[in-house]
């Protein structure tokens, strides 16, 4: 098997943890699943770090806004939740913060009393796409020591690994 190049580099950093030193004798499987984590870490980190650094606020404060700015006629409180992978007492939460800074307006359904539905304000879309714009700038300088086609490529292959995990899931259920 060919020698990792990145291995010395890793070996050398005194402050990254057990994946930086798996064993040779490792599955390549779980070597990849422990990096894949690890950078998944490292970055999501530094995102955290950055938004509260330049805007002051929380990834999830960020998700949230990207998830209203994608729909412009805004989303019910329930399916804001459920893009959100949250609890609908997190989504509460986050939407009184957020209406409280006037970055999103709640308003009744018209077709269920009992539903809100919320919509970016004004200045939330005009926040979020400041923040976003930064979002991506970081996103691309993290992952520039990577060539185009490598980034295709990776892109590609995580997308088949998405879809068996997805299958294994659905033959495990039945």
């Amino acid at each position: 098997m060919k020698k990792d190049p990145s291995l010395d580099l890793l070996n050398a950093a005194a402050e990254l943890g057990y994946e930086a030193r798996g064993a040779t004798g490792d599955h390549a499987a779980l070597k990849l699943w422990l990096r894949m984590l690890s950078c998944t870490n490292q970055i999501e980190a530094e995102i955290r770090r950055r938004l509260r650094l330049r805007f002051d606020t929380s990834l999830p404060r960020f998700d949230y806004l990207a998830q209203l700015y994608r729909e412009p006629d805004g989303l019910r409180m329930k399916e804001l939740s459920s893009h959100l992978m949250v609890t609908g007492a997190n989504v509460t939460g986050v939407t009184d913060e957020l209406e409280r800074d006037g970055l999103v307006a709640r308003s009744s359904s018209p077709t269920d009393r009992r539903s809100w539905i919320v919509r970016l304000t004004p200045k939330g879309r005009q926040q979020f796409e400041a923040m976003a714009l930064e979002h991506e700038q970081w996103i691309l300088e993290l992952f520039s020591c990577l060539n185009p086609s490598a980034v295709a490529q990776v892109h590609q292959q995580l997308g088949s690994l998405r879809v068996h995990v997805l299958d294994k899931q659905s033959s495990s259920l039945s």
